[in-house]
């Protein structure tokens, strides 16, 4: 320091010196241009500065600490093996530079040269302005002679040469020639021609150039002739090609010409500019605004973010320039919005402008939608805040949905499909469905849907049909061609007669091709017109054409939300006018001509319409379709309140659906809720038949006339003139949804914390305390029960109820309802608060126990010695409550010991103890539990370091956990944890340097004879890399860990040079220096078995004594404890990632309409400011394949609140709820379930993309609610036995093969488990009305040629051969063919064996046993020509059980065959970018 100091005194004398030397050179130097001396000045300062700062980065480098560059490195290089390449930093060598830099005359030369460059820079300046202003002189005394310019030409031929002459020879020999004519005119010699003379003009001209030769003259006098001259030649050797100034000129020309384009090109610029910014202002009109008149800041940012993110675009630079805000305070205003996106937009082609303007309408829509989202869910939160009178924070579950189900029934049939039936799940959970309705009932009229199977169904009809008109309008067409030509051959009156019925007949031939409505079907809604607009304006945003067989899923999933049932007088004319019309969107002028022109043609129509109702009559003779009828015209209509409307009101409103149908009621509807007519009704009808004929040619895209009315550009309805209101109500400006959690959502946890906080008794507890709250990192996520619900809970079951679609006054009639119908007795009030009273109780008294556990626990083992608890119990109320706690003793089920040896206490088992304890003693169980807590913390003693030591260690077991939650389903950060936490707490707390490695217990297959077990040392620190890492202990070799894997118990080595059955992995060695401790620690799991060792040694400490003291034993233990953990939680979310990829299989085996389905899992937030995050895990594709990620991405919730909360934040109400959420996001309809742990916490969710169809079919839906069901109930047995709260359920003999090859199959197994179950439930006579399927029965009855008799015919197939698929696996002797000759032999002989040993026999089959022999490719024959739907379809109850069945034992048979190879850890080892995984085994025939 003392020579740094010295240095720095004399830099600083130096730089006096230098700065007196220099002072009275500037004093001496005139200035007479101030310019060019401050341009030259500025010149050398910014050389100075240069240099200054180039030496200033060399002289501060050196002065970094080598201690930063080595924090610059992760201290887990240091400590763990991860195998990849490590990467290691070299410190420099930072003395060298020092010495040279550091030097003062540098500064002192530098200034001294600046100086002096300054003087000569200012004379040369002095010089050139001396000169112009000479020049400027002699142009004033002489005047110029023009007559030079005639030395000005620019022909090509003589240019160069005149140029040349101009330039050297002429400006000298022109004056020349002069002098010589004036001597010659002196001297007279012209005059005098015979006079001789001594004159020689050529002498004289030769002595005259000689004389003034311009190479030695320093400044030639010129004269005004020469001057001009000299200027002609400037201006002529521009013209000379390879010249400089040629060049010169060019260099001017192309500035002046770039100079002149980049004016224009700013003025154009500025024009778009402008142009832009009113476009701007016009579009800022679409969006909702605050009282204010402004559009939050964030939401604009997301907007462009989203826009630049598209790959398309390639803008991803953009991104950069955006500085997202929090808050949605600050606004933009119109002309601050066309300002703000201006300016990030300034570069963008006009063709990406017009992209951007169409994804602000779609997103000022989306905006919309979420505003009214939140106010929808502002109003249901009021609602449950006014519901719950007790203000316990829950309501009633049963209760509730008892009320859902009553508004449900009491709706119009038409307002039914904007809602959803509660009666179904999700509403309703899978263990409250009856087991044999669950997995047998087909009915579809119990869809989430009413009727959404047949309205589906009848669109594709619908579609179909329209395609097989087209070729009926072409004729018709052709025909009017036809009568157009023969009209020009006719008489003016027969023209005129043609030409009046050819409009009629080419109506007739339109209408031919449609069918008549059912007038019996109820009306399906038409005010969810929003919707189709909505989801329209999402597709044409960025989502691709589908084929018309998914389109036409998709349109009709739009019919069945708000397309009504119509007569055909206005059905057929639309349908047909629509699909001649090349403009989708029209005025409304245009709008009411059509309507007039139907009108006129309604007595045609509707005979047609009579004769296509007896074409359709003849056809259709099945039993369960309904019969066609006409409907007569109506004069008087309902309205939505169920009002008539006079005929004069129908003509008005023709464009409104419900203005046509009669509303049919049923007698048990006595009472409706009814909404307010919306504004937006009558536009409805248009959209959908727009949507409907999106994809015909334009060729059949014409008006009624038949003149083709197309326009080049459609008008965009999404950027339409929208409301400032949404359904009349104005948005407050605030956002209910970013702090509704934390202004109704309350932790019980936390309020007790504080109230134990505000108690003085427990001072001691306190700081224990805030760091158990200081742990919970996972929060905001409700339980779910069954029996009540939250807030969270209840505004999410009410939207799911209402959906997306529904308008506001549809939640606003909803809640009316509820408000008057959910009321609460005095005792069920007084019984809720008293839950809500033991629910604190608990809480505080979990809080309280635990903080005792820790501070009992001073070393953090994670155990307590009963002994010792039970002496300083019995000391309590100096022993007179001894007996009392014996007896508690008698109830409580202690841990098993090993050897004899003391029982330990976990955390848990404390808990429940003392808990037992204070239930047998007498008085209030609140005040004697805070006593025995206080007369305990009090009574044990601990001093402040081993406070702090305590403080320190529980932090380092917590990142061990918190490292295994944040993993991404990994190990290695859990391996990573425990190392750092061993040598940081044997660096601070022991003084040691140490290693350590773990091994774990793997079977013997290659060795048996060495022992049927062995140790794989899996992980290591870094100095023990090379020698212990993937070595093998076997029993027969030496070592102590199996002495540890044997006793249970750790085994602590003081001197292992003295042990002699110390294995030494380094055998380079030296047996002296073999001095140190080994301490080698069991590793438990939930069930206290042993799966592995952790061992710790002190052989690289350089000091002679390092044993392990008592203190540190018991912490690594705690580390083991911790580590076993941490471990098993990684695997249990592995094993669950594993049964979902099976169940995902499956299910896409079974299932056609599911785009993909996404596995997300919750993780504490690396941000303090949030609270969880999710993590996507894999992606299953359309094919099945499943993408598993190497790092998964995570997403969250801060993200999610602005950027189109309809995007994502779905997933976190799903995870926040625990839930199911049905939603919309980018035009595609979103099913999350959510993945719950046994608590009813959600610890993960599926997210189910079903694309732009409204819902899935009722089979697809009830085959994902069976894949659902199964993956859960395996979910809870997987968590329960990794935590030990349930024992391990071996059902299968392939189960005890291994814990991967279960998870493998676990999901199969529990659904094998269910069908048998469902199978036990059935009757006798459900499998003899099987047997009534007989080919003789059916050839007898029937005609080959009648669809009933293929109908019935491919029915009796199907039971037969399911029937002998089934009867297959326990009879292998009947091996006969499917579809042979002998069919009616082969089934009577089957009929024999459907009884009830064979429901017993399916009951107890075990598919994976070794004994089992089953021919699987004549079974597969049997049942691979039925397809799902087909089974599906049929409606048996036992042969859906069977067919399932089947595939099930088929499946599980395939993977026993292949246990090695089908069955693998999903995850992907960190080396690989990704890996895909698929359900092994056959896919299901066609879907």
């Amino acid at each position: 320091m003392v020579s740094v100091t010295e240095n720095g005194k004399d830099n600083k004398e130096k730089k006096e010196d230098s700065t007196e030397e220099t002072e009275p050179i500037k004093g001496s130097q005139s200035l007479p241009d101030v310019s060019a001396t401050e341009t030259s000045n500025h010149v050398a300062e910014e050389a100075t500065d240069e240099i200054k700062s180039q030496e200033s980065k060399l002289v501060r480098q050196p002065e970094i600490p080598t201690s930063s560059t080595k924090d610059a490195i992760p201290e887990v290089s240091g400590n763990v093996v991860i195998r990849k390449p490590e990467k290691v930093i070299f410190s420099l060598d930072e003395t060298k530079p020092k010495s040279k830099l550091e030097q003062p005359w540098r500064k002192n030369i530098l200034e001294r040269v600046e100086a002096s460059a300054r003087k000569i820079q200012q004379k040369i300046i002095d010089k050139d302005n001396l000169k112009k202003e000479l020049e400027k002189k002699s142009e004033k005394k002489l005047p110029k002679d023009n007559l030079a310019q005639q030395w000005f030409d620019t022909e090509t031929t003589t240019l160069k040469t005149r140029a040349y002459l101009l330039d050297k020879l002429l400006p000298t020999l022109v004056p020349g020639v002069e002098k010589m004519l004036m001597q010659l005119e002196k001297k007279k010699i012209l005059t005098e021609a015979d006079t001789p003379t001594k004159f020689d003009p050529i002498n004289y001209l030769g002595e005259y150039l000689m004389r003034n030769n311009p190479s030695y003259i320093k400044a030639p006098k010129m004269s005004g002739y020469q001057r001009v001259m000299r200027d002609v030649t400037e201006e002529l050797k521009v013209y000379v090609p390879d010249s400089i100034c040629y060049r010169v000129s060019k260099v001017k020309e192309n500035v002046t010409q770039k100079r002149e384009q980049r004016v224009h090109i700013n003025t154009i610029k500025v024009k778009v500019a402008s142009v832009r910014k009113q476009a701007l202002q016009e579009q800022f009109d679409e969006w909702i605004l605050d009282p204010r008149g402004m559009i939050p800041t964030v939401v604009i940012q997301n907007v462009l973010h989203e826009f630049f993110q598209k790959p398309e675009f390639e803008l991803e630079s953009h991104c950069k320039q955006l500085d997202f805000t929090d808050s949605v305070e600050s606004g933009l205003n119109k002309t601050e919005f066309s300002e703000y996106i201006s300016s990030h937009i300034a570069d963008l082609k006009s063709e990406i402008f017009e992209e951007l303007l169409k994804h602000l309408c779609h997103c000022a829509d989306d905006f919309r939608e979420v505003v009214k989202a939140d106010l929808q869910r502002q109003m249901f939160a009021d609602l449950f805040l006014y519901c719950d009178s007790g203000k316990v924070g829950v309501l009633d579950r049963q209760r509730t949905l008892a009320l859902l189900e009553t508004f449900y029934d009491r709706l119009k049939r038409r307002h039914k499909h904007l809602l959803r039936n509660p009666r179904q799940w999700p509403f309703v959970e899978f263990e409250e469905i009856d087991l044999l309705e669950f997995w047998g009932d087909m009915d579809n009229q119990k869809h989430i849907y009413e009727d959404f199977d047949k309205v589906l169904l009848r669109m594709n009809a619908l579609l179909s049909e329209k395609h097989d008109s087209k070729t009926q309008n072409q004729l018709s067409e052709n025909q009017q061609e036809l009568d157009e030509q023969r009209k020009s051959s006719l008489p003016e009156q027969l023209r005129e007669t043609t030409a009046e019925q050819g409009p009629q007949r080419i109506s007739t031939a339109e209408q031919e091709s449609y069918e008549e409505p059912d007038t019996e079907q109820e009306n399906i809604p038409e005010s969810i017109e929003e919707q189709g607009s909505r989801r329209s304006s999402m597709t044409e945003q960025g989502t691709p054409r589908r084929s018309l067989e998914g389109q036409g899923s998709r349109r009709s999933s739009m019919v069945e939300q708000g397309t009504p049932r119509r007569s055909l007088e206005g059905q057929g004319s639309r349908r047909s006018s629509m699909t001649e019309q090349g403009t989708p969107r029209r005025s409304i002028e245009g709008q009411g001509s059509r309507r007039s022109s139907m009108v006129e043609q309604e007595p045609r129509r509707e005979s047609v319409a009579e004769r296509g109702s007896r074409r359709s009559s003849m056809v259709e003779q099945e039993p369960r379709r309904e019969s066609l009828t006409t409907e007569e015209p109506h004069t008087e209509e309902h309205d939505l309140y169920g009002e008539r409307i006079p005929e004069k009101q129908e003509d008005v409103d023709s464009t409104s659906p419900s203005r046509e149908v009669r509303i049919s009621r049923t007698s048990a509807e006595s009472e409706y809720i009814e909404f307010p007519s919306q504004e937006k009704e009558q536009l409805y009808e248009e959209e959908l038949l727009e949507e409907l004929q999106e994809d015909l040619p334009t060729s059949s895209k014409k008006d009624s006339s038949g003149t083709t009315t197309r326009k080049d550009i459609q008008k965009d309805r999404s950027c339409e003139p929208k409301s400032p209101k949404i359904e009349g109500k104005s948005w407050s400006g605030e956002f209910f949804a970013c702090n509704w959690r934390r202004k109704y959502v309350k932790f019980e946890d936390e309020d007790q914390a504080h109230l134990i906080y505000n108690n003085s008794k427990f001072t001691d507890l306190h700081p224990i305390i805030r760091n158990i709250q200081s742990y919970k990192e996972i929060r905001g996520r409700s339980a779910f029960n069954g029996v009540s619900f939250n807030l969270l809970q209840f505004v999410q079951l009410l939207e799911t109820f209402v959906g997306e679609d529904a308008p506001l006054s549809v939640s606003e009639s909803l809640i009316s309802f509820f408000k008057r119908g959910y009321f609460e007795t005095k005792e069920e009030k007084m019984s809720a608060l008293e839950q809500v009273r033991q629910k604190a109780f608990r809480v505080r008294r979990e809080l309280l126990l635990e903080a005792l556990f820790q501070k009992w626990d001073s070393d953090g083992s994670g155990f307590l010695d009963l002994r010792e608890v039970d002496e300083l119990l019995y000391t309590y109320k100096e022993g007179m409550e001894k007996e009392c706690m014996k007896k508690a003793k008698l109830h409580f089920q202690f841990p098993k010991s090993y050897h004899g040896h003391e029982v330990k206490l976990s955390s848990k088992q404390f808990q429940k103890y003392i808990e037992l304890v204070v239930s047998e003693l007498r008085g209030n169980e609140d005040q004697v539990m805070e006593s025995i807590v206080e007369f305990l913390m009090n009574s044990l003693k601990r001093s402040h370091i081993e406070g702090l030591r305590n403080c320190a260690r529980r932090k380092w077991l917590h990142q061990i956990q918190h490292a295994a939650e944040t993993s991404g389903v990994s190990v290695e950060p859990v391996y990573t944890e425990t190392f750092k936490t061993l040598t940081q707490d044997a660096e601070t707390h022991g003084n040691k340097k140490i290693s350590a490695h773990i091994s774990l217990l793997e079977e013997n297959e290659l060795l048996p004879d060495r022992g049927s077990v062995l140790l794989r040392n899996v992980a290591c620190t870094l100095d023990d890399a090379s020698f212990v890492l993937n070595r093998v202990l076997y029993r027969d070799m030496e070592g102590i860990s199996f002495s540890v894997v044997d006793e249970g118990k750790p085994v602590h080595v003081p001197q292992v040079q003295y042990h002699g059955n110390i294995i030494f992995w380094n055998h380079s060695r030296n047996k002296n220096d073999r001095n140190g401790s080994l301490l080698a620690l069991p590793l438990h799991d939930a069930y206290m078995r042993i799966f592995g060792v952790l061992a710790v040694d002190t052989l690289r400490d350089p000091h002679k004594i390092n044993i392990f003291l008592p203190h540190e034993i018991r912490f690594y233990q705690g580390v083991a404890n911790v580590f076993s953990t941490a471990y098993h939680y990684v695997h249990s979310r592995e094993h669950i990632l594993h049964i979902v990829i099976t169940g995902i299989g499956w299910l896409f085996n079974v299932t056609s309409n599911i785009i993909s389905i996404t596995t997300y899992f919750v993780e504490p937030s690396p941000h303090q400011d949030s609270d969880y995050v999710l993590r996507n895990m894999m992606v299953t594709g359309k094919l099945g394949l499943t993408e598993i990620h190497t790092n998964p991405p995570i997403t969250f919730r801060k993200t999610c609140v602005f950027r189109y909360e309809i995007f994502t934040d779905f997933l976190f109400k799903c995870t926040d709820s625990s839930e199911v959420v049905l939603a919309s996001a980018r035009g595609e309809t979103h099913i999350v379930i959510p993945l719950r742990e046994r608590t009813g916490e959600a610890l993960g969710a599926l997210d189910v993309n079903i694309g732009q169809t409204r819902m899935l079919f009722y089979q697809e839906y009830k085959d994902l609610q069976k894949m659902m069901k199964v993956i859960q109930a395996a979910c809870y047995e997987i968590l329960g036995e990794f935590s030990g709260e349930i024992k391990k359920n071996i059902v299968l003999e392939m189960e005890k093969v291994g814990e991967v090859q279960r998870a493998g199959i676990i999901f199969f197994r529990i659904m094998l488990q269910e069908l048998q179950a469902c199978l036990k439930l059935l009757s006798s006579m459900d499998f003899v009305t099987l047997l009534l399927y007989d080919h003789n029965t059916q050839i007898e009855t029937t005609s080959s040629k009648d669809s009933k008799a293929k109908e019935l015919k491919a029915h009796v197939n199907l039971v037969h051969d399911i029937l002998k698929g089934v009867i297959l696996f326990f009879h292998t002797d009947l091996e006969s063919e499917p579809a042979s000759e002998s069919e009616s032999e082969d089934w009577d002989k089957d009929k024999l064996f459907v009884n009830k040993y064979l429901v017993e026999s399916i009951c107890s089959f075990d598919p994976t046993a070794s004994h089992v022999e089953v021919n699987v490719q004549l079974i597969n024959k049997y049942i691979k020509g039925h397809s799902r739907i087909e089974v599906w379809k049929f409606g048996n109850t036992v042969i859906e059980l069977l067919y399932h069945w089947i595939h099930v034992s088929l499946a599980l048979m395939q993977l026993s065959k292949k246990v090695n190879n089908a069955i693998i850890p999903p995850l992907p080892s960190k080396s690989d970018s990704s890996r895909y995984a698929k359900m092994p085994g056959e896919p299901l025939p066609k879907k």
